[in-house]
């Protein structure tokens, strides 16, 4: 009589409990056109950032005003502009099942959230806020060239010792340092911070912006480029000087 010493094979898959931080859209309004106006204004600060983004809708504050919100339309204008809705929490039983029809759970209570930990980006007036995961704030750094084709973001500072090549964007909600050519695109301050700065050894960028506020490379006096610059906003105006 033979016996199977195989070990027995491995299992092809496994649940784990885990916890994913994914940004909320809390809804102040259910007037779709203004929620569309004003996520739009949002997107265009950080469109990389943004673009294919899981989010949670958040329901409770329209319905405790008895608010009325399609949520097939809503989902739908959110798919629109590349958001990927994931689920909704703080919903009616028509909206819970508006959602489920359209293959999104549900949460029936929210989640308790403490405020020395949560971290909200900037208010979109009236009608929405996004509401971003609680996560530490760590600054980024590269020593390799970014090249044409790269995103990299950094929640914190991003600092490059290197170039960062023509077709390359570069994003940071803190400051950038470039420790070598900048050709491609730098934002800095991406959640709507204005004390945010770029700082760069050769200025040679296709776009440079702060805050939502922005130049392209036509726009740069010639007397900036090709030389070591810091970039700051003042007065809504991105203003560059040599280092």
């Amino acid at each position: 009589m033979s016996i199977d010493t195989r070990e027995p094979a491995k299992p092809v898959l496994e649940f784990k409990n885990a916890t994913l931080n994914v940004p909320v859209l809390i809804l102040h309004s259910a007037n779709l056109a203004q929620i569309e106006h004003q996520l739009l204004e949002k997107i265009s600060q950080a469109p990389d950032f943004f673009k294919h983004s899981p989010i949670v809708l958040d329901l409770h504050d329209i319905n405790s005003h008895d608010l009325s919100l399609d949520v097939q339309t809503l989902i739908e204008l959110l798919r629109t502009n590349h958001f990927l809705p994931v689920g909704i929490r703080g919903g009616n039983d028509e909206q819970n099942q508006q959602a489920l029809t359209l293959g999104i759970p549900y949460h029936s209570s929210q989640a308790v959230t403490h405020p020395v930990s949560e971290k909200k980006v900037e208010t979109l007036k009236p009608s929405v806020t996004i509401e971003q995961p609680a996560e530490p704030v760590e600054n980024k750094f590269i020593n390799t060239p970014v090249r044409s084709g790269q995103r990299i973001y950094s929640r914190g500072d991003l600092i490059i010792a290197a170039t960062v090549s023509a077709g390359a964007e570069i994003m940071a909600e803190g400051n950038i340092h470039v420790y070598g050519a900048l050709r491609g695109r730098a934002l800095a301050g991406v959640q709507g911070n204005p004390n945010s700065r770029i700082f760069c050894s050769r200025l040679e960028a296709e776009l440079i912006s702060i805050a939502g506020n922005y130049k392209i490379n036509d726009e740069i006096d010639s007397d900036n480029l090709n030389k070591p610059v810091q970039i700051f906003l003042q007065e809504h105006a991105l203003i560059i000087e040599s280092i």
